[in-house]
């Protein structure tokens, strides 16, 4: 099993000390990577389910916030939970991962992509918000195309990108196509994981029977896109005090990674609980 750690720039905020000391600290630790959520744009009255979003919280741009804790460490591993793909460019957005991954030394390796759940933030930035899944599912393609492409460039003709002979330089670290994992709670989500993504990652809001359902629809996909089902990563969320049977039990259901964050906010308190918990599982280095 793998574990990772989840800084929230919402709650813990936008510090330049805080962001860089959380991250030496959890490599220090042993966690094999930070994650960081996103979200574009917020307005009064946005919810996510029955949770109302204050508007002023504060999420940095993950991708910013990620290479500056990559200069501040040197082997954790860099992902979003999640980036929210049809709100990006992907001709921009390719330029953007490679670089990160290029300057970290090859860390940009955990990708998560969502498709959003708030009908403003598509609006904000002149999304369509019935077709986002779509033009998500074509970004994707975009992003590998470009980052597969030589010298004599590549073209894409698709509903909503739609390019001849562009090059994209930079390449991420040593010439290789980034991982994309997918994130989300719908069935949609998970056929879009096993078609298109390298990994799924679940929200927390499923039973146990609706995950295992998600995870069987997830693996078809791919196999019915030619793809390897048992080369998809399962990742899920954990909280910092689950027990050695209940990461056996993840691990039963097939998880391969889980993604913990510390509920303290408190940065000394915050070490105290990412330490414990990497003692309990082994986790040093």
């Amino acid at each position: 099993m793998k574990f990772a750690i989840s800084y929230s720039t919402p709650v813990l905020g936008v510090d330049p000390e805080r962001i860089a000391g959380f991250a030496r600290h959890a490599e220090e630790c042993g966690f094999e990577a930070l994650y960081l959520p996103e979200h574009i744009a917020l307005y009064p009255g946005a919810r996510l389910g029955a949770m109302t979003l204050p508007p002023s919280l504060p999420y940095g741009d993950p991708l910013d916030c990620l290479n500056f804790a990559a200069a501040a460490t040197d082997r954790i591993l860099l992902g979003t939970g999640v980036l929210l793909l049809p709100y990006h460019h992907p001709v921009t957005l390719a330029k953007r991962l490679a670089t990160i991954d290029l300057l970290s030394g090859g860390r940009m390796r955990l990708l998560t992509v969502g498709i959003g759940t708030l009908p403003g933030e598509a609006r904000a930035v002149g999304v369509d918000f019935r077709s986002r899944g779509r033009r998500a599912d074509e970004a994707i393609q975009v992003l590998r195309l470009l980052w597969a492409g030589d010298g004599d460039g590549v073209g894409f003709d698709g509903e909503f990108f739609s390019f001849d002979n562009l090059c994209s330089f930079p390449k991420p670290f040593a010439d290789t196509v980034l991982p994309v994992h997918v994130g989300g709670s719908s069935p949609a989500a998970a056929r879009r994981a096993g078609r298109h993504g390298d990994g799924w990652f679940p929200g927390g809001s499923l039973t146990e029977e609706q995950r295992a359902a998600q995870l069987r629809l997830a693996r078809s996909a791919a196999a019915e896109a030619g793809r390897d089902p048992a080369a998809l990563e399962y990742t899920r969320w954990g909280s910092m005090d689950m027990s050695a049977e209940q990461v056996e039990e993840f691990a039963r259901q097939g998880v391969t990674r889980i993604v913990v964050s510390p509920p303290a906010h408190e940065p000394s308190r915050q070490r105290e609980e990412m330490s414990a918990f990497a003692d309990r599982f082994g986790l040093a280095p």
